[in-house]
């Protein structure tokens, strides 16, 4: 069946003005709401408020009662707005990320090795002091202990890595190096996603990790185990010079995707 193309322009037309979709928005989450209702929730002037109203015909209608509520249209203009809003999201985190390159394995080797040695230093003095300790008092101990002490660094490799990346993104080798983990749908990681992404780092299956990633094809994900936590490691000092005006002093926090509406035409 042929579409009408003009009214699929006139549909966009209608949901590119942000008070418009704020409207459809406040009917689809309270139900039906009168006049005085959508002025106080909008805080608008009245002029300003039967104008977008009368350009929502066909999405809204008046019931008996004299309230709006959504016709069918504008349930499906609610949907399509909260899809195109999704996209709109990843469309933004795509260009700050592309703003700072994806890591390249040289530089997220060199913030693992960094990482690396300095749980297992502290891991070696620990268990030395711990040692020494024992057998200055007589406790005697059990002797040094290597799968003990590989299932102990193992678990403080995950910890120090999930608690640091989950709480700012950056573990210490990350951040020497200038590296940072970021979602790739734009929120902020959480405690989770950081947990995720490191089981494949530290529990022996590294090799398995980075040899599954590149089957994947897909540069943001380097290892498997990013690609299932929804993560990616961006350069912060790659072409630092090149980067968009309103990018500059982005900080790894910056990078939480912001919504970005659709482009208003109308002047009201």
């Amino acid at each position: 069946m042929a579409v009408d193309q003009e009214n699929v322009s006139r549909i966009f037309t209608v949901l590119s003005h942000p008070l418009r979709r704020e409207i459809l928005l406040n009917l689809s989450q309270q139900g039906d709401l009168s006049f005085t209702d959508l002025l106080i929730a909008l805080k608008v002037d009245t002029g300003k408020l039967s104008f977008h109203i009368r350009n929502l015909a066909g999405f809204i209608e008046q019931t008996e009662t004299n309230k709006y509520r959504l016709t069918k249209s504008g349930e499906h203009a609610i949907a399509l707005t909260k899809e195109v809003e999704t996209w709109a999201v990843e469309a933004d985190v795509e260009r700050r990320a592309s703003a700072f390159p994806i890591a390249g394995l040289r530089k997220r080797a060199y913030a693992y090795l960094i990482d690396f040695v300095a749980v297992l230093s502290v891991l070696l003095v620990t268990v030395v002091m711990t040692s020494l300790l024992s057998s200055i008092y007589g406790g005697g101990g059990g002797g040094f202990r290597l799968d003990v002490n590989v299932i102990l660094f193992v678990s403080i490799f995950w910890i120090y890595s999930t608690l640091l990346e989950g709480f700012g993104g950056q573990s210490v080798g990350k951040r020497i190096v200038g590296l940072v983990v970021v979602r790739v749908d734009g929120k902020k990681v959480l405690y989770d996603n950081a947990g995720v992404r490191n089981l494949g780092k530290v529990f022996i299956l590294l090799p398995f990790d980075l040899l599954i990633g590149l089957q994947l094809k897909d540069k943001r994900f380097l290892r498997y185990f990013d690609k299932f936590a929804g993560t990616t490691v961006v350069d912060l000092r790659s072409n630092i010079s090149s980067l968009p005006p309103d990018s500059e002093g982005t900080s790894p926090s910056d990078l939480d995707a912001r919504e970005s509406p659709l482009v208003t035409s109308d002047s009201h």
